[in-house]
């Protein structure tokens, strides 16, 4: 869509026109609405955006979104610290979590293997996944990771993660689990209901 408007109110809509599943009129819509809102609401919003900025980072241990690290699930002494859920986005944590069927922890991956756009296993968490299980195994005070599940999307790129990281696990000796069935092929974990995932997160199988 060409520049229609002068100024701020077109800077606003290339802005929200760049975020994604946003397009074009959807970003001109929501211009023009915040063109109409009390510069109150307008504020807020913009000092929300400004907070989030300046105050969430990722937890040093499992890459989910925080304020203060280690996030409240890591530094939580009632959560199953010998299990770990691995996951591809901070956002299917709270997935996750809306089922109420899982007490362990988790790791985020920040993504997945995506040969296309040129993701490796080097651009992903997957190096700090191992150093977590390594020094789990030599804290005499921790006691040592059980069990890995992997809870990634059944795309493409999800099940090339799952397949590379059930290999580089294996040796260790852990048990590798993932989702059971239910789960649509080539859907998100975000989409999914709390039935569907809380039943596919009970059901989970070993790999392999």
């Amino acid at each position: 869509m060409p520049s229609m408007y002068d100024g701020a109110i077109q800077a606003l809509i290339d802005a929200f026109a760049k975020l994604p599943g946003i397009g074009p009129k959807g970003a001109q819509r929501i211009a023009f609405h915040l063109l109409n809102v009390d510069e109150s609401d307008a504020q807020e919003l913009a000092r929300s955006i400004i907070d989030m900025r300046e105050k969430v980072r990722f937890c040093d241990v499992c890459g989910n979104v925080c304020e203060n690290s280690p996030c409240p699930i890591c530094a939580d002494p009632r959560r199953d610290h010998t299990t770990i859920c691995v996951v591809q986005e901070p956002k299917d944590v709270m997935s996750i979590e809306r089922t109420h069927e899982y007490r362990g922890v988790y790791h985020v991956l920040g993504g997945a293997i995506n040969p296309m756009a040129n993701v490796g296993p080097q651009d992903l968490n997957i190096v700090s996944l191992v150093r977590r299980i390594q020094d789990a195994e030599k804290d005499d005070n921790a006691e040592p990771i059980q069990e890995i599940i992997l809870a990634l999307n059944p795309d493409i790129e999800g099940e090339a993660t799952t397949t590379y990281l059930s290999r580089l696990l294996s040796p260790v000796g852990i048990e590798i689990t993932r989702l059971a069935s239910g789960l649509p092929v080539g859907g998100d974990l975000e989409y999914a209901d709390e039935v569907t995932l809380g039943r596919a997160l009970a059901g989970r199988r070993a790999v392999g």
